[in-house]
C-alpha cells in the first residue's frame, strides 16, 4: 500500500508514513510517560489517582484518590479531571471539560508532572539518527595541554583515545527485531561505508560526541554487556577507527602521500563520474507518475508481461526465425542494435533501482557513470537501503532484472505480433538483450543483484566464497557431515550455482547455434564446428574445473 500523501509504499503493520509520517490508520498511538521513564500505552481506559482501585497509581500525596481520568475514544484520548482537589493541568491550563491527547503535551497532577508521547516499539524499526557534516562539537580534555605528535595521530595519550569523538556526517537507523542481533546501521556519509551494529554498540556510538571520557563509556558498556563491555567498546572503537570514522585518528592513506599506484593499476581502475542532477532527476520522475508503477494493479500488469514474453520469446526462438545479432541478414547492423538496445535496457535497470528506493522513502543519493577501460557503465547508489527491512532491500535488488525480464518481454510479445523483416529483427534483439541482462544480473556466481538478494535472504556473509570451499569439499571427501535436522544451506547454494551455470552454458550452446546456417555460408563447416567448440570450451571450462578438481583430489587420496 502507498501514503496517499507522499506515495511511499508502506508496510501493513505502519500506523504512520515513516517517509512523510502521515498517520496511516486515522489514529495515533500515544504513551503516557511517568517521572521515571516509565511508559503506560493508551489504549484503554485510566483511571489516575492514589487509590489502590486506580488503574495508574502514582504515591504522590498532592494526587488525589481518584484524580483524572483517561478515555480512549475513536477520536483519540481524551483526558479529564475527576474533581481533584488541586486540579489537572495539560501544558498549564487547568482542565476544566476535556482535552484530547497528543505527542508533547505535559500533564500536570498536583506535583506529579507525565508526558504524552508517541508509542515506542522496541521490536519495530526506529528513526534514523543523522549527524549532518560540520555539526559534531569538539570538547577538550579538562585540563588537557596541546597534544603531542603522537596524541594528534590518535595515539594512547590523545584527546581522540581520553574522549572518543565520531566525525560528523553520520547516520544510525534500528531496523525492525527480524533483522537479527545487528540490527543497527551506521553509515559513514563521507565514504559511504556501512556497519551493522548490535543494541549496545548503537547506544555507544551515540556517545561517542567528545563529552564522555573512557571511564564513562567502560562504564556504560559494562553496565550493558557486563563483563564484556571493555572487549566490546575496544572492538567497536578499533572498527570506526579502521574505517576513518573516529576523529584524531590519522587515515593510514593520507599518511602515504607519494604511495600512488602504478599506471596499470590506474587504467584498470574503474572512473567514476558523479552526476549531481541525476538524484533530483529520479525523485521527480517518482513524484510525476513513477509512484504508478509501484501500485499494486501495475505490478500485477507487468509481472504478467514478463510471464507472457517468456513465452513469446520461446515461441520466437522454436520458430527459428530471428537470430540474434542479425538483423536484415547483417551481423554488423544487428550487433549495432543489440548494443544501443542494451544501453538504453541498462539505463531503465538502474532507474527501476532508484524509483523503487524512493518508493521506500530512501532517495537517491549518487548517481552517475562509471568506465571500466573503454567500456561505460550507468551506476545508482541506494546503499541507503540498508536502512530498511530485509524484505525491502531484496525488493530494492530484484527491481533492476524486474525491469530486465517486463522490458524484455514487452518486444518479445512486440516481435511475435509483428511480420518477419527488419522491424521484427530489431525487436528480437531488444527482447534477447533483456533477457540477457537478466541472466547476467541474477547470476549468483556475480556479486550482482541475484548474489546481493541470497546473501541478504540466508544471511551468509560472504557466501560466494564459503560455498564454493563448501561443495569442493563435499566432492572431495573432507566435509564433516552437519547434525541430523540441521540443512546445509552453503552446500545447496553451491549445488545451485552449478546448476545455474549449466543452464546458462545451454542457453549460449542453444544461441549459438542460430548461427550455423549463416556461419557455414562464409566459412567451411569444419571449421564451423571448430570455432563453435572452442567456445563452449571456455564457456564450460570453469564448471568443469570445479567439479573435476575435486574428484582429482578424492580419487588421489589414499584409501
Amino acid at each position: 500500500m502507498q501514503c496517499s500523501v507522499c506515495k511511499r509504499r508502506v508496510l501493513r503493520t505502519d500506523t504512520r508514513c515513516r517517509t512523510c509520517g502521515t498517520p496511516l490508520d486515522g489514529e495515533r498511538h500515544l504513551d503516557v510517560v511517568l517521572p521515571g521513564g516509565e511508559r503506560v500505552p493508551l489504549d484503554r481506559r485510566l483511571v489516575i489517582g492514589r487509590s489502590r482501585a486506580c488503574e495508574l497509581r502514582l504515591e504522590v500525596p498532592s494526587v488525589s484518590r481518584v484524580h483524572a481520568e483517561i478515555d480512549v475514544t475513536p477520536e483519540g484520548a481524551v483526558l479529564s479531571d475527576l474533581g481533584s482537589s488541586h486540579g489537572t493541568y495539560v501544558d498549564g491550563r487547568r482542565v476544566e471539560d476535556s482535552v484530547q491527547l497528543s505527542p508533547g503535551m505535559r500533564i500536570d497532577l498536583g506535583d506529579c508532572r507525565l508526558d504524552v508521547a508517541e508509542r515506542v516499539d522496541e521490536a519495530a524499526a526506529g528513526m534514523t539518527v543523522s549527524v549532518p557534516a560540520g555539526l559534531s562539537v569538539v570538547v577538550p580534555a579538562v585540563g588537557s595541554r596541546r597534544p603531542s605528535r603522537r596524541a594528534r595521530r590518535g595515539g594512547g595519550g590523545g584527546i581522540a583515545a581520553r574522549r572518543p569523538r565520531m566525525h560528523s556526517g553520520w547516520s544510525l537507523k534500528r531496523l525492525e527485531a527480524g533483522e537479527g542481533e545487528k540490527r543497527h546501521v551506521l553509515k559513514d556519509h563521507r565514504s559511504g561505508d556501512l556497519l551493522a551494529l548490535a543494541d549496545p554498540e548503537a547506544a555507544l556510538v551515540e556517545m561517542l560526541d567528545g563529552r564522555h571520557d573512557l571511564p564513562e563509556l567502560i562504564a556504560v558498556a559494562e553496565a550493558q554487556c557486563g563483563d564484556d563491555g571493555l572487549e566490546r567498546l575496544a572492538r567497536l572503537l578499533a572498527e570506526l577507527a579502521d574505517h576513518g570514522m573516529l576523529a584524531g585518528v590519522a587515515d593510514p592513506a593520507a599518511e602515504r602521500p607519494d604511495d600512488r599506484p602504478g599506471l596499470l593499476e590506474r587504467m584498470l581502475t574503474p572512473k567514476t563520474y558523479a552526476l549531481d542532477w541525476l538524484p533530483r532527476l529520479i525523485g521527480w520522475l517518482y513524484a510525476h507518475g513513477g509512484y504508478l508503477l509501484v501500485t499494486t494493479p501495475a505490478l500485477a500488469m507487468l509481472a504478467a508481461v514478463a510471464l507472457a514474453g517468456l513465452l513469446a520469446f520461446a515461441l520466437i526462438v522454436a520458430d527459428g526465425g530471428s537470430t540474434p545479432l542479425v538483423v536484415a541478414s547483417q551481423v554488423g547492423l544487428g550487433a549495432v542494435v543489440f548494443v544501443l538496445g542494451r544501453l538504453v535496457l541498462v539505463l531503465c535497470h538502474e532507474l527501476a533501482h532508484g524509483l523503487c528506493a524512493e518508493a521506500f522513502g530512501r532517495p537517491v543519493t549518487r548517481a552517475g557513470a562509471k568506465i571500466a577501460l573503454v567500456f561505460p557503465y550507468v551506476f545508482v547508489d541506494t546503499t541507503d537501503a540498508w536502512f530498511e527491512p530485509r524484505r525491502r532491500r531484496i525488493a530494492i535488488a530484484l527491481a533492476g532484472p524486474a525491469s530486465d525480464l517486463t522490458l524484455g518481454g514487452a518486444f518479445a510479445l512486440a516481435c511475435l505480433a509483428c511480420a518477419r523483416g527488419a522491424g521484427r529483427d530489431v525487436l528480437f534483439q531488444l527482447a534477447f538483450g533483456g533477457y540477457v541482462g537478466a541472466l547476467f544480473n541474477l547470476n549468483p556466481l556475480l556479486q550482482r543483484d541475484g548474489y546481493h538478494v541470497l546473501v541478504d535472504a540466508l544471511r551468509e556473509p560472504g557466501l560466494r566464497r564459503r560455498a564454493a570451499a563448501r561443495v569442493n569439499a563435499a566432492i572431495a571427501g573432507t566435509a564433516e557431515p552437519n547434525p541430523p535436522g540441521v540443512r546445509d544451506r552453503l552446500l545447496g547454494y553451491g549445488i545451485a550455482s552449478l546448476g545455474w551455470s549449466l543452464v546458462m552454458v545451454g542457453f549460449a550452446v542453444v544461441m549459438s547455434l542460430r548461427y550455423y546456417d549463416r556461419l557455414s555460408r562464409l566459412i567451411p563447416p569444419t571449421l564451423v564446428w571448430t570455432v563453435l567448440a572452442a567456445f563452449y570450451l571456455v564457456l564450460a571450462l570453469p564448471l568443469t574445473v570445479t567439479v573435476l578438481r575435486p574428484l582429482w583430489a578424492r580419487a588421489a587420496r589414499p584409501a
